[in-house]
């Protein structure tokens, strides 16, 4: 260990609270000095492949050139002002660059600084748009295993798990319909049930679309999304949480295009500036803008952050947004194919079940030890890559591989044959 690292790690166990971390347990959060494309140098030489995009965000590569100088560029002009009776051209550019490639009707942009955050927007604009209407609809609806954020809002309409178990009389109420990665056809027919019973109560139907992320990377079918969407048209909104699927993680930008449609509201965050810069978005249709102009105040969507719509975020989302070309998409298809590739030869695996692949995402279960987050098996897989310079962080019993775009094939099957040698070790 260097005289950097030991330093680092030093001032980082006196000061630094980790997020999602046992403090109480090894190992020491593993100082990082810089990176470069698919990889992640630490303080003391060792290069690490990240294989999960340092939690999904890093789209093309890190430190790419174009992003880097676009925010240079940008903070020698304007580095911050006030979003609210302010704007600025980042910002414009970037809403209307994201409505040309949105689903159809998205027209509007809300800025904030966050996946959970644009969850919370498109919760708060839901429930208030129909009290703007005349009606009360409070009830929302979501998905058994879904993963929205870690603020309340967010919470609430996540799955009930150990995430949110020590918050939950604080919650409020939501009604799950069942997991559709397990059968999408009673996922809708649930739904369709609970249209016809309370369906002038329901302020909104949250879902993500065609994969539950932090849920275990949990697949289902474009048919199903789609039967989602058409049992809420001309009934109640329908909001698309696109904060993990969006930006071409499953192929197409948006996980929406598989199905074909275009939901009411749509979220949107981690690889929107390319993985520079923090920032969430949440689109609107002009239905739902419209519903908040008017002469009075009261009408207004009293919702913000101290940073939304900040000029270097959006200055990066701008430059990431130019480099999803048809270069780009062939890249992830190239991906796509590499994973389908290496888990054909892992499938039959010991431990291995419900191989599964969808754009740059790759994943798999190991049927071994309790099922969920909380199994073992994901931290000593984690700790064995990192041995072979692979950054993984499993979802307990799920592996996934999510890498930048700049990954390459032989990349690809690195990783999964260093999955295939830990699976092989003696027990």
């Amino acid at each position: 260990m260097t005289g950097t690292t030991r330093s680092i790690a030093s001032l980082d166990r006196a000061h630094v609270w980790h997020p999602y971390t046992q403090h109480g347990l090894p190992p020491l959060p593993l100082p990082i000095a810089r990176a470069a494309g698919a990889y992640l140098e630490t303080t003391d030489g060792r290069r690490l492949f990240d294989a999960i995009s340092s939690w999904w965000v890093t789209l093309h590569g890190h430190a790419q050139p174009e992003i880097a100088d676009a925010i240079a560029a940008q903070a020698r002009t304007l580095e911050h002002v006030i979003f609210a009776g302010f704007t600025h051209a980042p910002a414009a550019e970037f809403a209307s660059a994201l409505t040309r490639v949105l689903p159809a009707g998205l027209e509007r942009i809300f800025y904030s600084d966050n996946g959970s955050t644009a969850v919370e927007a498109a919760i708060k604009m839901a429930i208030q748009y129909w009290r703007h209407r005349g009606q009360t609809r409070r009830l929302l609806v979501a998905l058994e295993g879904a993963y929205h954020g870690d603020t309340f809002g967010a919470m609430s309409v996540s799955g009930a798990d150990l995430f949110t178990e020590p918050f939950r009389e604080h919650l409020f109420d939501v009604v799950r319909l069942p997991d559709p990665s397990r059968d999408g056809s009673a996922t809708v027919a649930a739904l369709e049930t609970l249209l016809a019973s309370r369906g002038d109560e329901i302020a909104a139907v949250i879902v993500e679309p065609l994969v539950l992320g932090a849920g275990g990377m949990q697949m289902y079918a474009a048919e199903t999304l789609r039967a989602l969407r058409a049992a809420c048209l001309d009934r109640t909104l329908f909001i698309a949480d696109e904060v993990l699927t969006g930006f071409g993680r499953t192929g197409p930008l948006f996980a929406c295009a598989h199905a074909d449609i275009a939901p009411d509201l749509l979220t949107m965050s981690k690889g929107i500036t390319g993985g520079f810069l923090p920032l969430g978005a949440t689109a609107a249709t002009a239905q739902i803008f419209d519903a908040f102009v008017s002469d009075d105040r009261r009408r207004s969507f009293f919702h913000g952050h101290s940073y939304t719509g900040n000029p270097l975020a959006c200055a990066a989302g701008l430059a990431s947004l130019a480099l999803l070309d048809d270069a780009s998409a062939e890249r992830r298809t190239r991906i796509e194919a590499a994973h389908r590739s290496a888990l054909a030869r892992l499938a039959n695996a010991p431990w291995v079940r419900d191989v599964r692949v969808l754009g740059t995402i790759g994943a798999l279960t190991l049927d071994t030890g309790p099922a969920g987050y909380l199994n073992p098996i994901g931290r000593e897989l984690a700790a064995y890559a990192l041995t072979r310079g692979v950054l993984l962080r499993p979802l307990g019993d799920v592996v996934y591989v999510l890498p930048p775009y700049c990954t390459t094939d032989d990349e690809i099957a690195m990783v999964w044959s260093v999955v295939d040698d830990f699976l092989r070790q003696p027990r």
